[in-house]
């Protein structure tokens, strides 16, 4: 008797072949097809041999492919690259790739039943439409999100001063590409000191951010603090009251204690400067530290602090040998979103710092503003390559702070 709840038992009952997986598979072709051609010159003609090319990778997965996925798709790849390549040459080559691995994916997933595999046995066809109509959706969200930022990428590597693809970029000649937007990066002085500033204003800010917020949260985390709420909901006001408000009362604040440290201290202007943009950078990410902190903290035991006073331990010792062992991967990633929040910043920079303090962000704008140079899109890609970076760290130490605490990584 046949396994009702394998999806490629499910598949041969419930959708045949050619009634199922042929004409959604085809569709999708033609669609892919009328794409290609449209940018070959010929919509129709692509729309027809995708539509044909679509439905028999269908019929070869389902018969001549049956249970040999690995070999079915390596061939469908290979036979639309070799098309694409006869059609449109190197461009042709890589289209063609590409179309080859989604219609073989899809064809496989149908013909096997997959698109079953996460809904229950018993579900009906419009719970197994709706389960995957939902998860198309999310892709196409996470593809609206994406996109713009993966857009970037390619044109920092134009060889022209335009902000397009070029003829020869999207024909994937090698004399469309070039490094001369990040050799501008690295050898112009306005782009250097916009760098250099950056890297002195982040870290002292994250420093300060990270000392403060986890002593907040340390703090609010004690059950007899008097109005934690209320304390809590004005350290993270920050981030939730709208920039352009907190850099307009930063203005005044600083700007009177720069004048402050100048007339009685003796500090120069570009010291103040630099002071007054590491200390608002600061109050920006401390809300973060605070946040991350407070989450790392509803899991720790509360029960090793009392062991290690009742062993001796004075509350420094036991802050730094017994909590932040323990709290350490919520302070990191904390700090980590307080330098991300103080490399990228360029509101409050712009009101509260000066002509010397001219951060990465800041230089961006100005090019954005007074001359269009494509240097900014070099300095972008750079900048989302160290923030994937980062990001990455964060997700691995929270997920090491989840094990930690006993929990299963999600």
């Amino acid at each position: 008797m046949a396994d009702v709840t394998n999806p490629a038992n499910m598949v041969k009952d419930d959708r045949s072949l050619y009634s199922f997986a042929m004409p959604i598979t085809g569709a999708l072709g033609a669609i892919l097809g009328y794409v290609a051609g449209n940018a070959a010159g010929s919509g129709l003609l692509g729309l027809i041999l995708g539509a044909i090319v679509g439905a028999g990778f269908a019929y070869a997965a389902g018969t001549f492919f049956e249970g040999k996925r690995t070999q079915g798709r390596l061939a469908g790849i290979a036979f639309c690259g070799v098309a694409g390549l006869i059609v449109g040459m190197f461009a042709g080559l890589v289209s063609g790739l590409l179309i080859g691995a989604v219609l073989t994916w899809v064809a496989f997933w149908l013909t096997t039943g997959e698109y079953r595999a996460g809904v229950p046995p018993y579900s009906t066809s419009g719970q197994v439409l709706w389960h995957n109509a939902f998860r198309f959706i999310c892709g196409l969200i996470f593809f609206f999100l994406i996109a713009p930022i993966l857009v970037v990428i390619p044109l920092s590597f134009n060889a022209e001063n335009f902000f397009t693809f070029t003829p020869e970029m999207l024909n994937f000649d090698p004399e469309g590409y070039s490094l001369r937007h990040y050799r501008d990066f690295f050898n112009n002085s306005d782009w250097q000191l916009a760098m250099r500033n950056s890297l002195i204003i982040a870290p002292f800010a994250t420093i300060i951010a990270v000392s403060l917020g986890t002593l907040a949260a340390i703090g609010l985390s004690q059950s007899h603090v008097p109005g934690r709420q209320a304390i809590m909901a004005i350290l993270i006001s920050p981030m939730i009251v709208p920039l352009i408000i907190s850099a307009t009362g930063m203005f005044f604040f600083y700007s009177a204690m720069g004048n402050w440290l100048e007339e009685n201290l003796g500090f120069s202007q570009t010291l103040s400067g630099y002071i007054k943009v590491i200390l608002a950078h600061a109050a920006l990410g401390i809300p973060f530290v605070i946040i991350t902190v407070t989450a790392t903290l509803v899991g720790f035991d509360r029960s090793l602090t009392r062991a290690s006073a009742n062993l001796g331990a004075g509350p420094v010792k036991t802050f730094f040998s017994v909590q932040m062992p323990l709290i350490l991967p919520g302070v990191i990633s904390g700090g980590l979103f307080a330098f991300i929040t103080s490399f990228d910043e360029v509101v409050v920079v712009l009101f509260v710092g000066a002509a010397a303090q001219k951060t990465l962000p800041w230089q961006m704008f100005i090019g954005l503003r007074e001359q269009i140079s494509p240097t900014i899109l070099a300095v972008a890609t750079i900048l989302v390559t160290f923030s994937i970076i980062l990001l990455t760290t964060v997700e691995l130490l929270r997920r090491r702070s989840e094990r930690l605490r006993g929990l299963s990584p999600g």
